[in-house]
């Protein structure tokens, strides 16, 4: 993980900053069980400034996180961690850990109103959350030639039968991830994939697509539409 956010993020080793360690012991005070081995690694690292990586209205240092504690903005709750203040008043859904369902050493990242009930699941872990949002927003958004849509397969594992057929074409994964998340790069294209956990979306994930070439790019789809393995729609 930290390999390929410092490749993928400029300047990243130079901007990011962590916490200190009691601070981030005050956090697990807080959590009331020990924090995913995750996010004490990216507190240690990110847990001050995220640099580049940062979030236009979300706000995940941990002074922001234990001052909406000490403000009492949020409660404690064995169940639910604050790891992100939103600051937009209009959709004030603040990002939170769902310690009900692990994963990976790590944990599901949901959202809601400070006080209220009603989730909205993001990512299965924040470490897919963290690599989803560099290879969009560094890879992807910056590409020349871009394409988005969707992928739908038989069971909620489908993603499994894509892997090899994008092997085949030169693509690795950086990081392991779970039945939600796909990340695949090569040297000149980049392709992210995601669904919502919880979300009752069914075997689908929506995809983005971002290359150098718009005639590699049209390979790229075709390939995976041509292995009939999974379902492609293509929207853009």
């Amino acid at each position: 993980m930290e390999h390929l956010l410092l490749r993928t993020v400029p300047q990243l080793a130079e901007q990011w900053q962590g916490a200190d360690p009691v601070t981030i012991e005050r956090i697990e005070r807080i959590a009331g069980q020990p924090l995913p081995s995750f996010y004490r690694w990216f507190l240690q690292r990110m847990g001050k400034s995220m640099g580049l990586l940062a979030y236009p209205t979300l706000d995940f240092s941990a002074a922001r996180v234990l001052a909406c504690y000490e403000r009492k903005l949020v409660q404690p709750d064995l169940r639910f961690l604050l790891i992100a203040h939103e600051s937009d008043e209009m959709m004030p859904l603040h990002v939170f850990y769902d310690f009900t369902a692990p994963a990976r050493n790590d944990a599901l990242v949901t959202s809601r109103e400070a006080r209220g009930k009603e989730l909205t699941d993001s990512f299965e872990t924040l470490r897919e959350m963290l690599a989803w949002g560099a290879l969009s927003l560094f890879r992807v958004d910056r590409a020349p030639h871009t394409s988005s849509g969707s992928l739908k397969g038989d069971t909620p594992d489908f993603l499994t039968d894509l892997d090899p057929v994008m092997s085949s074409m030169g693509f690795a994964q950086p990081i392991s991830t779970g039945r939600f998340c796909r990340l695949y790069e090569r040297p000149d294209a980049v392709m992210v994939c995601r669904g919502q956990p919880r979300g009752g979306t069914g075997n689908r994930r929506a995809f983005d697509l971002g290359g150098s070439n718009l005639g590699s790019l049209r390979r790229i789809l075709g390939e995976i539409a041509s292995a009939r393995v999974v379902e492609l729609q293509v929207t853009k």
